[in-house]
C-alpha cells in the first residue's frame, strides 16, 4: 500500500510559479514510476509529466514542455513539479500518481493517485 499526499497548490497571478510535492509513505518508493495529473473544472483528467523509477526518463504533455518540471528524490519518498510561466487555462486540480511499472507511467497503469491540490491561477 502507498499513500501519497500533495502539497504546494494555491492562488498565483498568471506568470507566476508553484512547486507541488507528493510525500509517499511505504518502503518501495524506488519501485513506482510516478506521474502528475490534472482535472480543470468541466474537463476529464489529463497527463502532465512522468518520471521514470530512477527518474533518469521524464516526459510531458505538449501543453507544458519548457514550463514545468517533474523531478524525484528516491531517498526522502518524494516527486515534485515544478510549474513555472503559469497561465490561466493551467488552473486545476492537480494529482499525484504512482504505477508499480518500468515503463512510463500512464492513466491505465497507476495504482495509487493522490487526493489532489489546488492550483488556481489568476489573470
Amino acid at each position: 500500500q502507498v499513500q501519497l499526499v500533495e502539497s504546494g497548490g494555491g492562488l498565483v497571478q498568471a506568470g507566476g510559479s508553484l512547486r507541488l510535492s507528493c510525500a509517499a509513505s511505504g518502503r518501495t518508493f524506488s519501485s513506482y514510476a510516478m506521474g502528475w495529473f490534472r482535472r480543470a473544472p468541466g474537463k476529464e483528467r489529463e497527463l502532465v509529466a512522468t518520471i521514470t523509477r530512477s527518474g533518469d526518463s521524464t516526459s510531458y504533455a505538449d501543453f507544458v514542455k519548457g514550463r514545468f518540471t517533474i523531478s524525484r528524490d528516491n531517498a526522502k519518498n518524494l516527486v515534485y513539479l515544478q510549474m513555472n510561466s503559469l497561465k490561466p487555462e493551467d488552473t486545476a486540480v492537480y494529482y499525484c500518481a504512482a504505477g508499480l511499472t518500468r515503463m512510463v507511467i500512464t492513466p491505465s497503469s497507476v495504482n495509487y493517485w493522490g487526493q489532489g491540490t489546488q492550483v488556481t491561477v489568476s489573470s
